[in-house]
């Protein structure tokens, strides 16, 4: 699969790679969303502060804001960190914590 995946992106240019990679990120999130609830046994329709269609479009959705995000792992009792790090330098070091809630 990896060899499948690394043909087709080169055949792709830079910039599409890259816009790739970001959508399956982004569709990754999605999944894991619902994974995390699922892993707590809690049903859509049993989310606090959210009724079940908006659990449903916030698991499904491509993009998301950081209150929803916030809100939806609050019903979780689960907190949020963001954190940055230079693209060349992945090291624990260069990491930055830019949000914590």
């Amino acid at each position: 699969m990896k060899n499948a995946v690394k043909g087709m992106e080169a055949l792709m240019s830079e910039e599409s790679v890259r816009r790739a990679r970001m959508k399956a990120e982004q569709e990754i999130l999605a999944i894991r969303l619902a994974q995390l609830r699922e892993e707590q046994n809690v049903k859509q329709s049993e989310m606090r502060n959210f009724n079940q269609a908006s659990v449903s479009k916030i698991e499904n959705r491509k993009d998301i804001k950081i209150s929803t995000l916030l809100d939806y792992l609050d019903s979780l009792d689960f907190d949020l960190e963001i954190a940055v790090y230079p693209r060349e330098n992945c090291s624990a070091s260069a990491r930055r914590i830019l949000l914590r809630v």
